[in-house]
């Protein structure tokens, strides 16, 4: 009788450079000879699953792999939020040499602690901006009476109200809809995801805030990776060290590409120089120092460079 497959999924489609790093961790586990079948499921949104479901799926075992935004995670794992703190990374290079060293061995341990899940690896999600449907954002006072859309979390929620926006939250399935309908005015996102779901098609204007760096967990369920024998934790390892390699190549290359392409349609993008980013670090300063002060130091000085 064959044995059960081994679950990848993932929440996006197939032009997402997360769907493709989940088949280059597939093919390598492959190649590396493990012993069970592999299905990988680019996008459960598809057919109508919420990127809730598949995370709580991964959580309890149902599925083996898949990847998920910090931020949804950072209710459970408050250590999280130290990756949610406003305008607080500028160098994405040094955000995730820290991810790979002390940083990123707290929060395994933080997430070990308080979740079902194990984290195999930090990919890069890129820098977050905001476009919208109305008109260019500048400053904070261009942010008032606009509704925005973003991922469930607290923080994040926060920040965009302390500059001024409506801040809601919907599922990754209901993006698409719900900035076509104009039920939102603006929605906040790394550039590639603009191109990804074509919100370009309805949001001409993008201002390149960076006011958030991006970081996806590579997740497994914990007990299935305790329960591996050695050969394969150490094709899982090398796998994983493939996958992650080539996610972080991917995500760095995309941003030029995704400003090239969102020009050529027609896309009017802001670059920073003319977004008056120092007012928005002084609106969210507040909240980005309470934030501060729950987080445990050792995590922060681990994670954040010193101030100069």
């Amino acid at each position: 009788m064959e044995s059960s497959p081994l679950r990848l999924a993932g929440y996006q489609g197939s032009a997402s450079i997360l769907t493709a790093a989940m088949q280059v961790l597939g093919e390598r586990l492959q190649r590396g000879g493990w012993d069970t079948p592999i299905d990988f499921e680019p996008d459960v949104t598809a057919r109508g699953e919420t990127a809730a479901a598949l995370f709580d799926s991964v959580e309890q075992g149902r599925r083996q792999l898949g990847y998920m935004a910090s931020g949804y995670l950072s209710a459970r794992v408050p250590e999280l939020g130290v990756l949610d703190l406003p305008f607080s990374v500028s160098d994405r290079a040094a955000a995730l040499a820290a991810l790979d060293g002390e940083a990123g061995a707290l929060l395994r341990q933080a997430v070990r602690e308080r979740t079902g899940f194990e984290v195999l690896a930090f990919w890069d999600n890129g820098f977050r901006h905001i476009s919208n449907a109305v008109r260019p954002i500048r400053s904070p006072a261009d942010c008032k009476g606009l509704v925005i859309r973003t991922l469930d979390s607290a923080q994040y929620r926060a920040a965009l109200s302390a500059l001024g926006f409506t801040a809601v939250t919907t599922d990754v399935k209901d993006l698409v809809r719900v900035v076509e309908t104009g039920e939102v005015h603006a929605q906040e996102n790394p550039l590639t995801n603009l191109l990804t779901f074509s919100l370009w098609k309805h949001h001409p204007y993008v201002s390149l805030s960076q006011h958030f760096f991006g970081v996806l967990l590579l997740v497994c369920p914990r007990a299935w990776h305790e329960g591996l024998g050695a050969a394969q934790q150490a094709q899982l390892q090398e796998a994983m060290a493939a996958a992650t390699a080539s996610q972080r190549a991917s995500a760095r290359a995309q941003d030029d590409v995704a400003l090239t392409k969102l020009a050529g349609h027609g896309v009017q993008v802001l670059p920073p120089g003319q977004i008056d980013l120092p007012a928005m670090r002084q609106a969210t300063a507040a909240l980005a120092q309470q934030l501060l002060q729950g987080l445990p130091p050792g995590l922060v000085r681990a994670y954040l460079p010193a101030p100069a």
